[in-house]
């Protein structure tokens, strides 16, 4: 009697370990947004083996996307020669559209439109008629809460947050967000594939701008006061960071690489979203993006930019 009741509650934990893994076994994902970080998003997934669908509504994106994705697995291979990619394989793998409805099988979701809630929702809107139930989505935010986010959706525990750094493919540490109705399965099924592509996640909880971005956007804001009130050259205050601190980057070349536009963005949201004068964008980095001085996107920032080096 002993001997078939353990059967019958073996075959039971045997049935809950496979339905289990069957829950955390993501095969495609979609990718929703083909500007720096979705394109780098797609790439990532696609080099570990993933089938991706990468969605824009402009298809003059689309095609730089997969350009740039050509182009930069190129010139990986080129200073990884011990390293072998195909890089015909790794395009192969992504379905380059303009049509959500091909979303409805992906098992999870990267979401990396424009940081602006009002854009933001109408994505959410099309990806609550189309996505599964089961489906994951990764909002790829820097500042925006994750449970606002996941207020916009009609399963908010499968919403998490992932601040993918850039360049996506070569970071190896992600900031994974909590958002209030995140469920630890959906936290477990991130980490594990983002384990996949070989990255590490540092899981935090949920506040506008994180750690990351509500530490470092305060440090690029009073970097850029310091060149407005004549202290120092912005290649002066980069040295002092890299030099006497040991910083890979310092301050202003790392506002370049983010995009002016994105920090100052970035910045009146957490203005918005705290109310703390310290957050307030210092004038000259508005002036900059009213000029067009964006960074390295437009060649020119607080650096002039050639070839991606600075002059």
């Amino acid at each position: 009697m002993f001997d078939l009741i353990h059967n019958d509650y073996t075959k039971i934990f045997i049935l809950i370990i496979r339905k289990e893994h069957f829950i955390m076994e993501i095969k495609s994902v979609g990718v929703i947004g083909a500007g720096v970080m979705g394109t780098g998003v797609a790439q990532n997934f696609s080099q570990a083996g993933f089938k991706v669908i990468l969605l824009d509504i402009n298809a003059d994106i689309l095609i730089r996307a997969e350009g740039k994705i050509n182009r930069d697995l190129r010139l990986y291979q080129m200073f990884h020669r011990d390293i072998k990619i195909d890089s015909s394989e790794v395009l192969e793998r992504i379905c380059f559209t303009k049509d959500y409805n091909l979303l409805k099988d992906v098992d999870f979701v990267v979401e990396n439109v424009f940081e602006n809630l009002t854009v933001k929702e109408t994505a959410y809107e099309k990806l609550n008629t189309i996505c599964s139930n089961d489906c994951i989505i990764a909002a790829n935010t820097s500042c925006i809460p994750i449970t606002r986010i996941a207020a916009l959706t009609d399963h908010p525990d499968k919403v998490i947050g992932i601040h993918f750094m850039n360049p996506v493919p070569m970071k190896k540490t992600v900031e994974v967000i909590r958002g209030y109705h995140t469920t630890d399965k959906t936290v477990e099924i991130t980490e594990k594939l983002l384990k996949r592509i070989g990255k590490d996640s540092i899981i935090v909880n949920d506040l506008p701008g994180f750690v990351s971005n509500r530490l470092s956007h305060l440090f690029m804001n009073e970097a850029a006061f310091v060149v407005q009130d004549g202290v120092a050259t912005p290649r002066q205050v980069d040295e002092i960071f890299k030099k006497c601190y040991e910083h890979k980057m310092g301050p202003l070349a790392t506002a370049d690489l983010i995009g002016l536009d994105t920090v100052v963005n970035s910045l009146d949201i957490l203005f918005d979203n705290y109310k703390d004068p310290k957050f307030k964008c210092c004038p000259l980095l508005r002036k900059m993006v009213h000029a067009g001085l964006l960074g390295r996107k437009t060649k020119e920032g607080f650096f002039k930019y050639y070839k991606g080096m600075d002059e």
